[in-house]
């Protein structure tokens, strides 16, 4: 499969091209709003689709951005349909980074009538991708769910008192369970939702060499019974995909720490050390995203 081959050039920043390694990108650099002289730390969080296709190129560039840890939130599910397990779905040989298994679902939310469910939602606009969002927080946050995805990342990221080691973070697209939990990240940390859902509807760059790929794959699916039109609107990160979303939890939940401390059972302590880890005073010499200019690549 060939990667990062599109009509429009992936901006660099934030994308980081990689071959064998589709929608990589930089998760730093964004300014918040109530103080625009600071902004996300660069080369800490990073996300991308699944490493499934990454070869010695790929991990040449993944090792030169000194990546430590490898969260995977794809079920086990998953990586069974990949020919692999939890156990053996190692890293490839050679870099040197740990890869932390953490699964938002559990088995039985990938049987085949949940998958019919979660695609309608998804192909239904805005408001089925909160429907499908909201199970993805509330999976994220169930008790029984050993693995505590989302806190188990975030303590990583404020574990360290300075700057934490670099993460990649994916699922199997790195669109909808990984870019609801960058979206957490950032608003926890003070970005504004243009600009966390504009970070967002960049999956639509760096998923454009495999798009075709899901789409065939959604429509071979008794979920769509072959739909075109539903399933290129399920692949689709659209801008107000992620800002429905973020209003929806701040409806349910009160705010998006309220949701991180409340029901992820992150301690404030931890989301403090974790904004004190993140947000940096912007350097002279490395100005911050200019995610407007950007955004016209995606309208």
């Amino acid at each position: 499969m060939a990667t990062n081959t599109i009509d429009v050039p992936l901006p660099t920043p934030p994308f980081i091209i990689t071959p064998g390694l589709d929608n990589l990108r930089d998760v730093g650099g964004y300014s918040l709003a109530a103080e625009p002289d600071k902004a996300i730390r660069r080369g800490v969080l990073f996300r991308s689709a699944d490493l499934t296709q990454l070869g010695d190129k790929g991990v040449a560039v993944l090792h030169q951005l000194s990546i430590s840890h490898v969260f995977d939130l794809r079920s086990v599910a998953e990586l069974k349909r990949d020919g692999s397990s939890p156990e053996y779905a190692q890293l490839p040989a050679g870099w040197g980074a740990q890869r932390v298994f953490v699964p938002v679902f559990r088995d039985e939310d990938y049987s085949p009538e949940a998958l019919a469910v979660r695609f309608r939602n998804y192909s239904d606009g805005a408001q089925g991708f909160v429907r499908a969002y909201a199970s993805i927080l509330a999976a994220a946050a169930d008790s029984t769910n050993a693995s505590a995805p989302f806190r188990t990342i975030i303590e990583h990221l404020a574990a360290s008192p300075a700057a934490p080691t670099p993460i990649l973070v994916h699922c199997t697209a790195g669109k909808d369970r990984t870019g609801v939990f960058c979206a957490l990240v950032l608003a926890l940390c003070g970005i504004s939702d243009e600009v966390i859902a504009h970070e967002y509807s960049l999956t639509d760059l760096g998923l454009a060499p495999r798009k075709e790929a899901i789409v065939q794959h959604l429509i071979a699916d008794k979920a769509l019974f072959g739909d075109r039109p539903r399933a290129e609107r399920m692949v689709q990160s659209r801008k107000e995909n992620m800002l429905a979303t973020l209003g929806m939890v701040r409806e349910k939940y009160g705010s998006v720490e309220s949701y991180v401390v409340d029901h992820c059972r992150v301690s404030r302590d931890t989301v403090e050390q974790l904004r004190r880890n993140l947000i940096v005073n912007i350097d002279a010499n490395e100005s911050a995203i200019d995610w407007q200019a950007q955004a016209k690549l995606v309208e």
